[in-house]
């Protein structure tokens, strides 16, 4: 029978929520309300409203009164919320005693779970990581203990064993701190939950906090809506939250899932709950630290990106449906595709040492954001007025974006928070706006203190951030009056709140910095310090009694004469290592090539360098910030993390950001993203968490438009790694996600030594493949080739250079790593700008660079050294395609790309190899904006029966189609031969369609080649000589007449081409053209979709 009437133990914007949410289901609610809350906008929420006795939190804390509520009001069935009695098993046995149903866990679910220091026992007995900690209830003697136990510069965490929200939470780095932590603890606890008991653990300094969303059926059935990131907190108190958690790899978030249903499914668990962890920054360890047996503040971010009502979902469980009922068993909740942000709006402020303000008064304005993909729950309305004893959170934002994509999902929220109107009442909007535009935000890069850590700058850009007036007419109405005792100041309270105690006596000597009082605001706690030193004159209030901001605590006689000395502040060590971080330098030492003697050995022996050398040797000194040194191999369920940090030190793959060729290019251009795997770790193979390091490299990469350098040595995929999930991995992405950032920003790709199958894909999809002599390069290694009955073949016989050079497979055939890094270098450079300095040989000698003897070859290499900047030729796939030759060049140190004929091969003409070799390179010029430098001399295509038989027709056709998509200027210089549709080909596809078409005095140019048309047209007239030799004449006649009339001069009298030049004015026309070239405008997201990989 579904449930009829319920009762809304709760207040504020979760009742609203929870009220809808009973609609929905089809049931009536109550709501409930203290005798100091009944204007609160949330008591019309429900269809009926009853008052409590009491005032603030303890009138929601009061059992028989919220019972009593119930049984007036005809209720069947209560729920708790969050907070309040929501995790309270004596409330849910009380609530079974009298016959209405509690919507939540069992009572032996609260009592495991509501009980903090419990619930950590049973993880553990599941083999569930934990943070090393005490049971509680635990005495401030035991906490003491702890602490004292810690390894210098450790610090202890003191936690509410029942309750959450961050409340009852301090952390401790002395045991000198323990006496005043434990007993703020204690009474926020008492305050918030009830109950002050509590305990400790250690506190992990970097931390990320996932949790995992828990549903189940009460049957040993559990199903988890994904997780959510709640990092972001001030103070232990969340302010924005993420659903799914985007910065999370996907093996530590299979691991954490698992734990999360594996302790729900052995409670048999019911109803809704949350798993929460923290996983470390620097390890990736996660530590399971509570369960919060409720619904919880960001439920809704789950909601927006599953798409599952929770609350009616909560409510038809209480009912006794089953998962398999409501169609929410596990193989039916799909992995969310959107993402979902949720901002938490407070009434408070925040200053720039990181403390929170609590604000409160009248809101003479109040109007929540709307728009698509947008939520707001509130229970804000204009003329409520605040009430300093309960929470400060007046609503929550959320955005959605379908797309996944987390930069508009955090603009649109940006947008939404700018939109949102408070006035009368100062709220944390610009100070959410500041983090939400925070650098660090933006990348990901958070931990659970940045906020504390970042205060200062978010407090600058939040003051910065423009809002609404606010009236404050209503603040500090309350003491204004109090006169001033002669000859005493007085220490004022910083923010509205409840007085805890006045902590000095009458007559007692104070100094400056000495704690005077505490007040309570939010049910968290606030230390007043006196900021002078002297003699209590007089104490006002009394304890429980609200006080105002601004109004006088304390009058103090102050010391005039200089005896009372401020209470010393301990002096920093600047040069003091902490333990913790001693222990984060020694793990990153270990990854070092000077901790690894072996492994460099190993390198030595084969007459190679490390990875960390090859990168060092890369960029610029000091530059490279390393990413990702402490991931391990996916490999903790077959491995201790000893053997693994000894086994798998950056899981085989050294990556980060640094600047190249920098003291030519300033840090804008000389900036690049560099990856390198390590061979001596599991042989360069690509793991698990391998591709998770690459995934977020390519992703930073991306963001940021950084050109890529990539050592690409290894094994390919890692079959050892131990990921229950994972089957085969063919939903890595990283294949994918490298090939996406074709044509986006520059490619290298880097090989020493063996690369196969995964690893040779990463080289092959570069735009630049440099390899050393020693490499052997192939889809496959030889246990793949001999495993497919291919045969048995040694590393060295799979893809030697030999091959791979002549193939096309490789850009740049190199000695050794030094000569590899060295090319990479100059390589890069032509994409990072032009050059000032810059020498160039003597032009005069192209004068003679052409023999006078048209039949006469001669050296085209010799012909580019001589024309461009000196030094500045790098030719590209030399062994393949060896009539048409490409490379980069600088014309006065401008870089270019440059495609020629090499008449010693084939005469010039341009055969498959040659056209494939051509259309390429125009791709990759076009891409970056490099214009085309084109020297021809070709006869045309080749052709004939041996040439057709390579696709000689598509792949020439190639040429043309390459060329018609450039928006690249196109110079083209006939040296000698410019016939037929290879020349064309030559010059973009047509005379008319480059910046110039010009001619050396050398030049000749025709519909074909002289010879073949001789033959073609004159075919009967030498047929009708007598003798060869005769025939032999007369075609030397007709050649040398078509030779007149196609000499450069005559085409251009009549404008077939633009002119015909002094060689040594080359130059002078490269750069004219150079200089006519419009600014290249920025392509966002890149020019073309792609470069081709051939």
């Amino acid at each position: 029978m579904p449930l009829s009437r319920i009762l809304i133990a709760n207040r504020g914007e979760i009742a609203v929520r929870i009220a809808r949410g009973i609609a929905e289901y089809g049931a009536e609610s109550v709501t409930v309300f203290s005798a100091d809350d009944a204007a609160s906008p949330h008591v019309h929420a429900g269809d009926f409203s009853i008052g409590l006795a009491g005032v603030g939190t303890r009138a929601f804390l009061d059992i028989s009164a919220i019972l009593a509520a119930a049984k007036e009001t005809d209720c069947d069935a209560i729920h708790p919320g969050y907070g309040f009695l929501s995790e309270n098993a004596d409330f849910a046995a009380t609530c079974e005693q009298a016959g209405i149903t509690f919507i939540g866990p069992t009572q032996a679910q609260l009592a495991l779970f509501g009980d903090k220091a419990r619930a950590r026992a049973f993880a553990q007995g599941l083999g569930i990581p934990l943070l090393e900690g005490i049971a509680g209830p635990a005495t401030v003697i035991q906490v003491k203990d702890f602490m004292a136990r810690q390894s210098q510069g450790s610090s202890v965490m003191i936690k509410a064993v029942a309750g959450g929200g961050g409340r009852g939470m301090r952390v401790i780095s002395t045991v000198d701190e323990a006496d005043a932590a434990f007993a703020a603890c204690e009474a926020e606890a008492l305050a918030s939950f009830g109950s002050g008991a509590l305990y400790a653990e250690r506190y992990l300094e970097r931390a990320r906090h996932i949790e995992v969303q828990i549903l189940g059926d009460g049957t040993g059935d559990v199903s988890h809506v994904w997780e959510r990131d709640c990092t972001l907190q001030r103070r232990n108190q969340k302010l924005i939250e993420i659903a799914p958690a985007r910065w999370l790899p996907d093996q530590e978030r299979e691991l954490i899932l698992v734990d999360a249903t594996k302790m729900a499914a052995a409670a048999r668990y019911l109803s809704l709950g949350t798993f929460e962890f923290l996983v470390d920054a620097d390890s990736g360890q996660h530590f399971f630290i509570e369960a919060n047996p409720r619904l919880q503040v960001e439920h809704t971010v789950t909601e927006q990106i599953c798409g599952i009502d929770l609350v009616v979902t909560q409510l038809e469980l209480a009912n006794g449906a089953s998962l398999a009922a409501l169609g929410l068993t596990q193989s039916e909740i799909p992995r969310p595709k959107s993402i979902a942000i949720q901002a938490r709006v407070n009434l408070e402020t925040m200053d720039g040492d990181g403390k929170t303000m609590p604000t409160g008064g009248t809101l003479s304005v109040f109007e929540p954001p709307t728009g698509p993909s947008l939520r707001v729950d509130t229970f804000g309305s204009a003329g409520y007025t605040t009430s300093p004893h309960f929470d400060s959170l007046i609503a929550k934002v959320i955005v959605t974006e379908a797309s996944g994509n987390e930069a508009r999902a955090v603009a649109k929220l940006d947008r939404a928070l700018a939109s949102f109107r408070i006035e009368g009442v100062a709220s944390n909007i610009g100070f959410l706006r500041a983090i939400l535009q925070h650098d660090a935000f933006v990348y990901g890069n958070w931990t659970t203190q940045f906020v504390a850590h970042e205060a200062t700058k978010l407090f600058a850009r939040s003051s910065q951030i423009a809002g609404p007036p606010v009236s404050t007419s209503a603040l500090g109405a309350q003491n204004t009056a109090i006169e001033t005792p002669s000859g005493t100041k007085a220490i004022f309270a910083p923010l509205r709140g409840t007085l805890v105690g006045i902590e000095v006596r009458t007559g007692e000597t104070v100094r400056s910095g000495q704690t005077v009082a505490v007040l309570e605001a939010m049910k968290m706690q606030h230390v007043v310090t006196a900021s002078f030193g002297g003699v209590v004159h007089s104490r006002l209030g009394e304890a429980g009694e609200t006080i105002a901001d601004g109004a006088p605590l304390v009058f103090i006689l102050p010391d005039e004469t200089g005896a009372l000395a401020p209470i010393e502040v301990e002096e920093i060590d600047l040069d003091s290592i902490r333990p913790d971080l001693a222990e984060v330098l020694a793990r990153q030492a270990a990854t070092r090539d000077a901790m690894r003697p072996g492994a460099v050995a190993k390198r030595r022996k084969t007459g190679q360098r490390t990875a960390r050398e090859n990168v060092d040797d890369l960029v610029d000194p000091g530059s490279f910030t390393e990413y990702g040194s402490l991931v391990l191999a996916a490999q903790r369920r077959r491995r201790t993390v000893e053997e693994l940090i000894d086994l798998s030190p950056a899981d085989g793959l050294v990556m980060g950001i640094g600047s190249v060729n920098g003291e030519f290019f300033d840090e804008t251009q000389a900036r690049a993203a560099v990856l390198a795997y390590d061979y001596t770790v599991m042989a360069g193979t690509q793991g698990h968490a391998n591709h998770k390091k690459t995934d977020r490299m390519l992703e930073l990469a991306s963001h940021a438009k950084l050109p890529v350098i990539w050592f690409c040595e290894g094994g390919g995929g890692r079959p050892g790694d131990t990921v229950e999930s994972v089957v085969a991995g063919l939903d890595v992405t990283s294949f994918r996600d490298w090939a996406a950032m074709s044509g986006l920003v520059p490619r290298i790709g880097i090989n020493s030594g063996r690369c196969f199958a995964g690893n040779a894909v990463m080289f092959g999809l570069s735009d630049v493949t440099i390899a050393t002599a020693n490499s052997t390069i192939g889809l496959g290694g030889p246990a793949m080739i001999e495993g497919g009955g291919l045969g048995v073949f040694t590393p060295d016989e799979v893809g030697p250079m030999a091959m791979q050079t002549a193939n096309g497979v490789v850009d740049i055939a190199v000695a050794d790593e030094a000569e590899a890094v060295a090319a990479a270098k100059k390589w890069l450079s032509y994409f990072q700008g032009p050059l000032k300095n810059w020498q160039c040989a003597d032009q005069r000698l192209l004068r003679q660079a052409i023999p006078e003897n048209r039949l006469r070859v001669y050296d085209l290499r010799s012909v580019i050294e001589t024309l461009v900047d000196t030094g500045s030729y790098l030719e590209l796939r030399r062994g393949f395609g060896a009539g048409m030759v490409t490379g980069l060049i600088r014309i006065e140190g401008r870089p270019m790309g440059l495609m020629a004929n090499d008449p010693m091969f084939l005469g010039g003409a341009i055969d498959s190899d040659g056209a494939d070799k051509a259309a390429r390179f125009m791709q990759l010029c076009d891409a970056f904006d490099l214009p085309i430098l084109s020297l021809c001399d070709t006869p045309g295509f080749m052709v004939g029966p041996d040439s057709e038989a390579t696709a000689a027709v598509r792949k020439g056709s190639r040429m043309f189609v390459a060329a018609a998509s450039l928006s690249v200027p196109v110079f083209t210089v006939i040296l000698r031969k410019g016939y037929g549709l290879g020349a064309q080909a030559m010059a973009a596809g047509s005379f008319g369609a480059t910046f110039f078409t010009v001619a050396w005095p050398t030049g000749e140019i025709g519909g074909m080649g002289l010879e073949g048309a001789v033959r073609l047209g004159y075919r009967k007239e030498l047929a009708a000589e007598p003798t060869p030799q005769a025939q032999q004449a007369l075609f030397a006649k007709f050649v040398a007449r078509l030779y007149e009339g196609g000499k450069a001069m005559s085409a251009a009298s009549v404008l077939e081409i633009d002119d015909v030049i002094d060689p040594m004015n080359t130059r002078k026309w490269i750069l004219s053209g150079l200089k006519a070239q419009p600014e290249t405008a920025k392509q966002n997201p890149k020019k073309r979709n792609f470069i081709d990989t051939w």
